[in-house]
């Protein structure tokens, strides 16, 4: 059998499962996971290895109505990967209406000739009708695609899953090694898990004006440990007094978790330190935007 190799996009709305799919299909955290909608704003890479293929994911942005220029810049982000694909993976949710946000999405995907798996995720909490009505309306907006009933948090029919994605993606080269899961820096991913754990922890209006910047990442020689510094960014003094929490505890709380799972995927002990800043309006900012590194491509 010829080696097989290629590009897949995962979109979809927000809060669809895009991030808990590749994460499944990688076989590690490599993009991170909350409740919360708009979660990923960057593309992230991940890598399916196998000894006959190698599968090369981009996790998107949620598609959603930009409300500023972080916004946009997820939504550009997530449209302009569809170009570099051979194949895309489209998740929706049983019960789904088309929606604008749908719309634009199924248009967007009438127009790109690139092979195409339309995945009805979360079918583990929905009824069966609701999985059937979401399966039809689907194929009447998208004939060319193929439907695949998924649940990514139970890997429900994921091995299918898998085995489509090989069989579709062309014969190539293998483009990053062998033992590689992602092409992202540790940094940023120290700083996403942290985020993560923000997402999870803090209060419904507080997390999306969070962002996280590694101000220090240092190994000491000879021992085992990893000293780091990250900076929390929000946009008001009050959410800033949100994130410390009472005494301390929350921030505390944050960077407990975030160390128990950088320490888990970097494999070494770590001393984390965490800040919190105020940078008022910071998601309309461009040279905040830049400095954060959301570069538009």
């Amino acid at each position: 059998m010829s080696f097989k190799a290629g590009f897949v996009s995962i979109i979809g709305r927000p809060n669809v499962g895009k991030s808990t799919l590749m994460n499944c299909l990688v076989g590690e955290k490599v993009s991170i996971i909350s409740s919360k909608p708009q979660t990923t704003r960057n593309r992230i890479m991940g890598i399916m290895n196998g000894s006959e293929y190698q599968v090369v994911f981009l996790d998107t942005p949620g598609i959603h109505k930009p409300k500023h220029k972080l916004g946009e810049y997820m939504v550009e982000t997530a449209f302009s990967s569809l170009n570099d694909s051979d194949l895309i993976i489209y998740i929706v949710e049983p019960g789904s209406i088309i929606g604008p946000g749908d719309s634009m999405i199924t248009n967007k995907l009438k127009e790109i000739l690139v092979p195409l798996l339309l995945c009805i995720n979360k079918i583990d909490i929905a009824d069966k009708e609701q999985v059937h009505l979401t399966e039809e309306l689907y194929k009447s907006q998208l004939p060319h695609s193929e439907i695949i009933l998924i649940s990514a948090l139970n890997y429900t029919n994921i091995e299918y899953l898998k085995q489509r994605i090989i069989e579709i993606i062309p014969e190539g080269p293998r483009y990053f090694p062998e033992d590689m899961i992602t092409d992202m820096p540790e940094q940023f991913i120290v700083a996403e898990l942290i985020r993560e754990k923000a997402l999870n922890l803090l209060r419904e209006e507080v997390p999306h004006g969070i962002a996280v910047e590694i101000e220090d990442f240092r190994r000491e020689d000879g021992k085992n440990l990893i000293h780091i510094n990250a900076i929390l960014y929000c946009e008001k003094n009050s959410h800033k007094s949100i994130i410390i929490g009472k005494e301390g505890k929350m921030l505390k709380k944050i960077g407990e978790q975030a160390r128990y799972d950088i320490e888990r995927l970097l494999g070494e002990h770590v001393f984390l330190e965490l800040w919190v800043k105020v940078k008022k309006k910071w998601r309309d900012n461009d040279l905040m935007l830049k400095f954060l590194g959301f570069n538009k491509s």
